[in-house]
């Protein structure tokens, strides 16, 4: 891995990564107001449980700005101002009998039941959850990244489709809601 103290101007190869996840489980999800890490290594806290494997296409952040330019009389731009701000993330949830999986999908009040005593799922119009969120990824060189999303709230889910050739999944995006100090969320990194 680089010298983190030394700047040498140039291209480094070793800060190109991909991003894979963490193996025993890459998301996870607790109750609003549980205790988030401000690392990349602390232990979870206990409400945190994993949601479980994740599509293939793995997740995807949108960070995205809306700005207005204001422009003078004869055309020339003069002001630039921020009218939108979004920190969404896209996810396939494909443990479809996970009922963790479910809970955050349908919402917590709406599964009860165990796969061995009998699973039970209403699906209405109640608002989902708010929840602190947990994404943990192994990057080049086994540099940890973990990605603390403390309030987040799934705010669209795709289409299911059910066929014989492709599991089941839930595409989900989570939106990041600004926190105390108006962020929405937190990387941390760490060599191992």
């Amino acid at each position: 891995m680089p010298d983190n103290n030394t700047n040498t101007n140039t291209n480094n190869s070793s800060y190109v990564s991909a991003g894979k996840p963490k193996v025993g489980g890459a998301v996870f999800r607790a109750p609003l107001g549980t205790t988030v890490p401000t690392d990349a290594t602390t232990a979870l806290n206990e409400a945190f449980v994993c949601m479980g494997y994740i599509s293939e296409d793995g997740v995807k952040n949108d960070i995205s700005r809306t700005v207005e330019v204001i422009r003078a009389w004869g055309g020339d731009p003069v002001l630039e101002t921020q009218t939108e701000k979004i920190d969404d993330f896209k996810m396939t949830f494909i443990e479809a009998m996970n009922p963790e999986v479910l809970k955050a999908v349908h919402g917590d009040t709406n599964v009860s039941g165990t796969l061995s005593t009998g699973l039970t799922v209403h699906e209405n119009s109640k608002e989902l959850e708010t929840a602190a969120w947990i994404i943990e990824m192994i990057l080049n060189g086994g540099v940890l990244k973990r990605t603390v999303i403390p309030q987040g709230k799934i705010t669209e889910i795709e289409e299911v489709t059910y066929d014989d050739s492709n599991a089941i999944g839930y595409g989900c995006t989570i939106s990041a809601k600004s926190d105390s100090n108006g962020n929405t969320h937190h990387e941390y990194f760490k060599e191992q």
